[in-house]
């Protein structure tokens, strides 16, 4: 006898992984779980390009999975997700759960072995620590690639978007150090002066030095 389920997971930019890579790992991880009794994956909620600290109600396939929970004939029985931390961040989980539990759906993990009892303690603890893990997990995402942005601007002199400063024009900086991103034609950037608007620069600068601007007291 089978038991039909739906597959639930979540990917980002956050996460430097590709979308498609990402969830057949995570799917595989589900399948792995439920197969052994019956279980078969019938509907997909996979989040692509979603930050991990967004609400379920706001990221558009969980909360198109909330809302099929209220379907009597929503064609599953339970949810499967392959990897709690990309699923749940910080608090995410108790606020979640009870939904599943009012509409008689099971969640299963495989961090628990199978489906998570709402009456045991333990299986609360363990879903609440990946969800602490989960947060940690991005602010140290966060600070890697802060610093290493910044190593890239101090270091190597790249540029790394945006509008250019009044005063500067981007330059070619030569083929991208990640050989697939090179493969796709990406060059990185640096910033030189513009030979059209950077006289005006050093002009405005040469002026306040000599005390002249719209503040400077009138001549006698």
């Amino acid at each position: 006898m089978t038991k039909p389920f739906a597959f639930a997971g979540r990917v980002s930019t956050e996460d430097q992984q590709d979308p498609v890579a990402s969830r057949n790992w995570q799917l595989n991880r589900a399948q792995a779980l439920i197969e052994p009794v019956g279980g078969v994956i019938v509907a997909e909620y996979f989040d692509i390009a979603q930050t991990r600290a967004l609400p379920w109600k706001r990221r558009p396939r969980s909360a198109a999975l909330l809302d099929a929970l209220k379907d009597p004939n929503r064609g599953f029985d339970a949810v499967v997700i392959g990897e709690p931390q990309r699923a749940f961040y910080g608090n995410q989980f108790g606020l979640t759960y009870p939904v599943f539990v009012h509409y008689g759906v099971e969640m299963w993990v495989p961090e628990v072995g199978g489906a998570i009892d709402p009456e045991s303690e333990a299986h609360d603890l363990v879903m609440s620590v990946f969800g602490g893990m989960s947060k940690a997990e991005r602010q140290r995402i966060k600070v890697r690639v802060r610093a290493a942005m910044t190593a890239q601007a101090k270091i190597e002199g790249r540029y790394l978007g945006g509008r250019p400063p009044y005063g500067y024009r981007l330059a070619d900086a030569g083929p991208h150090p990640n050989p697939a991103k090179a493969a796709d034609g990406r060059r990185l950037h640096r910033l030189e002066p513009d030979p059209v608007t950077a006289p005006v620069v050093a002009q405005i600068f040469a002026d306040y030095l000599s005390g002249t601007g719209i503040h400077a007291s009138p001549s006698a």
